[in-house]
């Protein structure tokens, strides 16, 4: 069945008005964007050349087989653009990275000292054995020591891989055994919600099954007991004491050479390992963080994520560190000890541009705007999106009550294999009008098309694949090791299509204005009487109802319509569950979208299963609702989610 037109998006579409007609006219964003697309070499050339190159390219871009080599010739190295170019400045004494623990410890480290610290550990993995090209993988929590890290591998061309400290001993195995990996650094534990997670106890499991690692780095953050393996296993301070060079030259890196491997959470498949290069890379998330957010020599940046996913590669590590910024970064939960421990980081540092994800967001916004209104939050120019489409309601609560209608939002959209933003408002161009709930128009270089299963292109208005025509600079180089499943899940998808076409594997619709809205994964679609209808329609549906605070819609098998939406919802502070409010959804619901729509149960929950980045895992609530194994639950946030799904479902007390 083709895609069809979607009423949820022409109701999202007569609501999502233009809110603050005071930002320039867009004009230099289409300019620049139509210059980028005709001329694409020229114009990456040209934003190349923000960063040092150790000798400059021969060709900007060979496209060849589905694979861009872009810069092909050139040799850089992305440590000396992070940190080397700024300690030998002005920039030397200007803080580079502002830490805080969630137990309330704080660090800061300048350029120069960061500039020490990644010598440090680079020479000593360099006296551990680790030469240019062999592989290391990390499995560490947000502290200073993980960008570091992170910056001495790519120093001595050490391809690494940053495994989410959330994931288990059997996942983390997996993507070891797969990267060949010769080194582990972890940390004996981390703090989550004032308790330790004992991060050396799951490397311990997982290295049984990992015959290629030969060291495993151990940093002391937590201070519990641990095992240390007499012969492999060591302390980092006591790893930084073998270095024996205080300044390790960087190595000359051919532009296309593998930064780093970043494997997809695997949650439906085999993680895909996402292959990304080095001159491209950098040159696109420094530019694209400069067009979406506008940043300069003042700013206090914050990606509130987690670098062990792309986001906090690229926009908490890379590329504000590139472009000389003094970043925040936060380790511990985001609502601990209160709700107001976000807007206090924003408070306490001075952030200016603040970049994080709507299901934050949801999460904060339950707690009502007393937390918000109890810290000066007049430093904020910018807000950010990021994660997944955000729901029109969440959208202007950012803006009013965070942004107190004064700052922007650039609401991302983007992927693992994209490497950085994709569509974005563009206020370090010029910004458009805003739309709520929008990701607006493509960055320059981005040439985006919305197709139907065929891969034929689909008027506006309608909800069809998101697609990408022509390669950018940020894009994977292929899957590591598996160069035909890259060909076969993002290239063969639409094979009767004009030309070949990315697969994003994501709905949208594009609406008179040209405006791009984002509908969620093609995958979270439910088939409800032969019509095809995204959980983020429903779902947004459910949020714009003044009690809810998030929600969570599934497909629930049904004989008669294949399947049935079934509803999850959160509520607001100051709302109780009743039998009238699940009839008064199940009418909100009806009347947006339309009787196809109708949910069959609206169930009260406390809360919603999710990964510590904040992410909902529907697949466990899918599996809940069909009476099937929910599988692997360890990056789960709170466990005892689980339990709330089930005594809903079970009428315990929260369903009605």
């Amino acid at each position: 069945m083709q895609p069809q037109a979607s009423t949820y998006g022409e109701q999202s579409f007569s609501k999502a008005l233009p809110v603050n007609e005071r930002f320039t006219p867009l004009r230099n964003l289409k300019d620049t964007w139509k210059k980028s697309i005709e001329n694409p070499e020229e114009f990456w050339a040209q934003q190349a050349k923000q960063l040092d190159w150790i000798k400059e390219w021969d060709h900007v871009l060979e496209w060849d087989n589905n694979h861009a080599r872009w810069f092909n010739g050139g040799l850089i190295n992305v440590s000396y653009n992070c940190v080397d170019r700024h300690a030998k400045t002005s920039r030397k004494n200007k803080v580079a990275i502002i830490w805080e623990g969630e137990d309330g410890d704080r660090r800061g480290l300048t350029y120069h000292s960061l500039y020490r610290e990644v010598n440090k550990i680079a020479s000593a993995l360099k006296e551990l054995g680790i030469e240019k090209g062999n592989t290391v993988a990390l499995y560490m929590p947000m502290v200073p020591e993980l960008p570091i890290v992170m910056l001495a591998c790519a120093r001595i061309g050490a391809p690494f891989t940053q495994v989410y400290s959330g994931f288990s001993s059997g996942a983390l195995a997996e993507r070891v055994q797969h990267i060949d990996a010769k080194i582990i650094i972890t940390s004996d534990g981390l703090w989550r919600r004032g308790k330790i997670i004992d991060l050396k106890g799951t490397v311990d499991k997982a290295i049984v099954d990992c015959p290629t690692v030969e060291k495993v780095i151990v940093l002391k953050r937590t201070g519990h007991p641990i095992h240390m393996e007499e012969g492999r296993d060591i302390w980092y301070d006591d790893a930084l004491s073998l270095a024996k060079e205080k300044n390790i030259t960087p190595e000359s890196l051919p532009s296309d050479h593998i930064l780093y491997v970043l494997y997809t959470s695997g949650t439906t498949a085999k993680p895909k390992g996402i292959q990304v290069g080095t001159g491209g890379y950098l040159t696109y998330i420094t530019s694209t963080l400069k067009w979406a957010f506008d940043v300069d020599e003042n700013d206090v940046w914050w990606c509130a994520a987690d670098i062990g996913w792309v986001t906090g590669h690229s926009y908490i590590v890379f590329a504000p560190l590139a472009l000389g910024l003094s970043l925040v970064m936060y380790e511990g939960a985001p609502e601990y000890p209160d709700p107001g421990r976000v807007w206090r980081i924003i408070e306490d540092y001075g952030v200016t541009k603040f970049y994080t994800s709507p299901t934050l967001l949801r999460l904060l916004m339950k707690y009502g705007d007393d937390y918000p209104k109890n810290y000066d939050l007049s430093t904020l120019k910018i807000l950010g999106s990021v994660g997944e489409p955000i729901n029109p309601e969440v959208w202007k609560w950012y803006y009013t009550v965070i942004g107190q209608e004064r700052c922007p939002i650039s609401d991302t959209w983007w992927q693992t294999e994209t490497g950085g933003f994709m569509l974005s408002p563009a206020p370090g161009l010029e910004l458009a009008p805003m739309k709520p709930g929008s990701a607006t128009f493509p960055l320059p270089g981005v040439d985006p098309l919305i197709v139907d299963e065929d891969g034929k292109p689909v008027p506006q208005g309608v909800k069809g694949y998101l697609t990408i025509r022509r390669p950018w600079p940020g894009m994977l180089l292929t899957l590591f090791k598996d160069e035909e499943r890259y060909q076969n899940y993002y290239w063969r998808k639409y094979p009767k299509a004009e030309q070949p076409l990315f697969y994003t594997g994501d709905y949208a619709i594009q609406d008179v204005d040209g405006y791009y809205w984002l509908l969620g994964r093609s995958d979270d679609v439910l088939k409800v009487a032969g019509h095809r209808l995204g959980t983020i329609e429903l779902e947004d549906t459910l949020v714009s109802h003044q009690s809810v605070a998030e929600s969570s819609v599934v497909g629930k098998s049904d004989e008669i319509k294949g399947e049935v939406p079934v509803g999850f919802v959160v509520l607001k502070n100051g709302y109780n569950p009743s039998k009238q409010l699940a009839e008064e959804l199940k009418r909100h619901v009806r009347n947006i979208i339309g009787p196809i729509a109708a949910l069959s149960n609206v169930y009260f929950v406390q809360g919603l299963p999710k990964t510590r980045s904040g992410k909902i895992m529907r697949r466990v609530i899918k599996a809940l609702v069909e009476g099937e194994s929910v599988g692997d639950t360890t990056t789960l946030e709170d466990k005892s989610s689980v339990d709330y799904i089930i005594n809903a479902l079970n009428n315990k007390p929260l369903n009605i």
